[in-house]
């Protein structure tokens, strides 16, 4: 035995941190320009608008998150790591935890470049936003490809 524990609802104990999986689907509007955030969100719908939105219908939001990875990002020395998988690409950024992090969010999950928190917030001071996406990854999503965000904290 290794550790490692999983309860079936997305969430995962690591030996080495926890784990949280949202699944969700892209959708024709995905542009992925934004420069500052990305976003996934559980509503069905995006308009040309939603420029930091990577994809909808998301399977979870941050107010189902495991209690466990939540207390374990409510600290600035939390390291998160949120991954993007469509097919068999991955894109990766890392940023950091925060006491302010609520995860009280029932619609939407964001990963931020600046240190600004809401309830929709999952990570500050991100290594990237929605313009840093492969584009390779935007037009799959924009086709309608499916979407795995690993969020891990450590």
């Amino acid at each position: 035995m290794n550790g490692d524990e999983a309860s079936g609802d997305g969430y995962e104990r690591r030996a080495s941190g926890h784990e949280e999986v949202v699944r969700a689907h892209g959708h024709e509007n995905v542009a992925a320009a934004h420069q500052s955030t990305f976003e996934v969100t559980t509503d069905d719908w995006l308009t040309p608008a939603g420029d930091c939105i990577l994809a909808v219908e998301a399977d979870r939001a941050p107010a189902s998150f495991d209690p466990r990875f939540v207390a374990a990002c409510q600290t600035t020395e939390a390291t998160i790591e949120a991954t993007v998988t469509v097919g068999d690409r991955e894109w990766t950024v890392t940023g950091r935890g925060d006491p302010a992090l609520t995860f009280d969010s029932d619609r939407s999950l964001v990963c931020r470049t600046s240190d600004y928190v809401d309830d929709r917030t999952v990570v500050v001071e991100a290594s990237g936003a929605a313009a840093d996406l492969d584009r390779a990854l935007v037009t799959a999503l924009s086709e309608g490809a499916e979407l795995t965000l690993t969020l891990r904290v450590e």
